[in-house]
């Protein structure tokens, strides 16, 4: 399975990198959702659908992957390059963490990073 789940991840990261939201929303189940440390929890189409509105380009690099070797879950550590509609960039490190159902479908993914420096730096680009 955490092969499986390692291609899914891959596949979710390439797919926000190339701003694909059809893609990264066919690996969601259909009640996915996401804990954003800035936007609280959502539905996952609504999500990333606030996510391509802010953005104007994103690289993200996955610098580990790890596996639950007792549940359903997995973790991904990444580098995100990202650079927002007004220009400005943001560079920071973080954890996505994912929650499959039997099918292998994301059905939670809690994102982790420390929202200081970026609030600081460039405020609240959501808002």
């Amino acid at each position: 399975m955490s092969e499986a789940r390692t291609v899914i991840l891959q596949r979710y990261f390439q797919a926000l990198t190339d701003g694909d939201t059809d893609t990264i929303l066919s690996l969601f189940a259909p009640s996915g959702e996401v804990m954003s440390p800035f936007l609280g929890v959502m539905a996952a189409a609504p999500f990333f659908a606030k996510l391509a509105e802010a953005s104007n380009g994103s690289v993200l690099t996955v610098l580990d992957i790890l596996h639950s070797s007792i549940g359903k879950t997995a973790a991904a550590r990444f580098r995100y390059d990202w650079t927002l509609k007004d220009g400005s960039a943001v560079h920071f490190e973080g954890v996505d963490h994912f929650t499959f159902d039997a099918e292998d479908r994301i059905t939670r993914m809690n994102i982790y990073y420390d929202t200081h420096p970026l609030r600081v730096e460039v405020g609240d680009k959501y808002a």
